[in-house]
């Protein structure tokens, strides 16, 4: 593709068809597309390898809560012949190592700079292209910017009094160390409850002397059940590949799983006891899918719920402690629910304790440890598992400016606003792989990634076969897509929570409902309807005749 060239704003400036930004399973699986296109393009990745939130988060205990063989690409049968899964649900490490192998195979690693942090991203409205600096001092110009920056990948600090002067270790789980880390015959204090605590409690107990749970909101989470994968697994699989991925892509959740009854109401209470025990019993997050109203209605939730609770009273052996680590005031899936092993079982260990910080709030860490209301608890390690800056966050702190110089920060200071996830009104040729507006979090999100990045590529191949150089969402079908995402929402209880998909873990962050619950199946038959019908609601323009072609 040629590209129209203004003055260099650094010497030796670059030239690229397209920027990558990140190397996790988007980026990686956008370079491929953009190789099969001939387009010249550079991946930009802040750490040193591939792999993205699998990369950063080598915490204790870190595993997907997606089965191994559906958390894997499908664009390629010759890599899901000759890739083995050892277990139902892969760790970190086995998952780190797929990328890796991904990315040699496919030859992306000469195309991905690494240690390259992308620092900011301005439209250049004289070339139509965007320049890219990274590191502070590098600049690469491209006609296309994809950004492919993670949904969980922006760590959130909480806003704790004397947090840096700390004196012993300090970790937070989604940027773990790469070298092993002991905790053996230490006292540890681990702050947050969420998915990656509720992970690795389980590990860090076997180990510490003593490990303190500082807590907010108790977490709903069901057993994973993980085991190895046998040889009928991998018959099964692979003797029924296609239908299995045509399911997934068109599964609400991006992932084959028991389909539920169509309510919790309707059946009698035997009924559907059997239902979620099977469930439980199975493992996983289809335990969320047994009931299709599940999530619409509050008297059906509270089936669920009912059924959660009883399970952890008959874990956990202390009430007391049972009551603390008991979630209420909230529905069953309106915050992702947790997948586990033996995370309420931890609690009957003598070594752990936890602390409720709705009576005993934290007000300070010292160089000593953590003091609260009612008492000083010296540590030797604290573990941040405060969550991500979720959707957003990765994207918002690189300094993104688009016509005219808009900052995307202030376009977004109420809430992100985009066009099926994808674009964003003003911000020309730059794409967003599952961004917000998009099911992305919701759903299997290599299936969403695939979705994603394959509509991207059809897109490129029209503006580049129609002689199109930009390409942006009109701002009304911006309007309307924000609007109808928003609507969806309503619908559903996930406003009932103060969930990071409303971005309430982030101090400050207005609190928007980012992600689209209409399901991955639903969302991909929109996007096709609307690429179908000439890419309906956004604008396109072409240098040579300067024409703004409206579809």
């Amino acid at each position: 593709m040629e590209m129209k060239m203004s003055k260099p704003i650094c010497v030796n400036e670059e030239y690229k068809d397209a920027v990558v930004v990140g190397a996790g399973f988007a980026g990686m699986y956008m370079l491929y597309q953009l190789g099969q296109l001939g387009m010249s393009a550079v991946g930009l990745e802040a750490g040193d390898g591939v792999g993205g939130v699998w990369y950063w988060n080598r915490y204790p205990g870190a595993r997907c809560d997606i089965e191994s063989m559906q958390y894997s690409y499908s664009f390629s049968r010759e890599l899901e012949d000759e890739w083995d899964w050892s277990e139902r649900f892969a760790g970190q490490q086995e998952i780190l190592s797929y990328a890796q192998h991904v990315a040699e195979r496919f030859g992306l690693i000469e195309k991905i700079n690494f240690n390259a942090r992308v620092t900011k991203a301005e439209f250049d409205e004289t070339t139509s292209t965007w320049v890219v600096i990274v590191n502070g001092d590098r600049a690469i110009r491209a006609k296309f910017l994809l950004l492919a920056t993670g949904s969980l990948s922006a760590s959130s600090m909480p806003d704790i009094k004397g947090i840096d002067t700390f004196r012993g270790q300090s970790f937070h789980t989604g940027k773990w160390p790469h070298e092993p880390v002991s905790f053996e015959g230490k006292k540890v204090a681990i702050i947050g409850t969420g998915s990656s605590a509720i992970q690795c409690i389980p590990k860090i107990a076997q180990e510490a002397e003593e490990l303190l749970v500082f807590q907010r909101t108790p977490n709903f989470s069901v057993p994973l059940h993980n085991r190895p994968l046998s040889e009928s697994d991998y018959k099964y699989w692979r003797s029924n590949y296609q239908e299995l991925r045509h399911q997934m892509r068109y599964a609400r959740g991006g992932f084959v799983v028991d389909k539920g009854m169509p309510s919790a109401l309707e059946v009698s209470p035997e009924e559907r006891d059997r239902e979620y025990t099977k469930r439980w019993n199975n493992g996983g997050l289809g335990f969320t899918a047994a009931f299709e109203d599940l999530l619409f209605s509050k008297e059906a939730n509270n089936t669920a719920a009912e059924f959660l609770r009883r399970r952890i009273a008959n874990i956990i052996q202390d009430k007391k402690i049972a009551e603390v680590l008991t979630p209420s005031g909230y529905p069953v899936g309106a915050k992702r629910i947790c997948c586990d092993t033996s995370y309420f079982e931890t609690f009957n260990k003598n070594n752990v304790r936890v602390i409720d910080v709705n009576k005993a709030s934290i007000k300070e860490i010292t160089e000593r440890g953590i003091s609260t209301s009612e008492e000083m608890h010296e540590v030797d390690s604290i573990i941040f598992a405060t969550g991500y800056d979720a959707l957003t966050g990765a994207i918002t702190r690189i300094d993104i400016r688009g016509r005219g110089g808009q900052l995307l920060s202030d376009k977004w200071s109420a809430g992100p606003r985009t066009y099926l996830g994808l674009l964003t009104a003003n911000f020309p040729n730059m794409f967003m792989i599952t961004g917000p507006g998009s099911p992305s979090v919701l759903a299997n999100m290599i299936m969403a990634i695939e979705q994603h990045v394959d509509w991207i590529h059809d897109c490129l191949a029209f503006m580049d076969s129609n002689g199109m150089d930009e390409i942006e969402p009109e701002v009304s079908a911006e309007e309307d897509w924000v609007n109808h995402v928003n609507e969806l929402a309503q619908k559903s209880l996930y406003y009932n929570a103060n969930s990071w998909y409303l971005g309430a873990n982030v101090p400050g962050k207005t609190r928007v409902f980012m992600p689209y619950i209409g399901g991955l199946g639903n969302y991909r038959s929109i996007c096709d309807e609307i690429s179908e019908e000439g890419y309906r609601g956004f604008s396109f323009k072409s240098s040579s005749t300067t024409k703004v072609v409206e579809k």
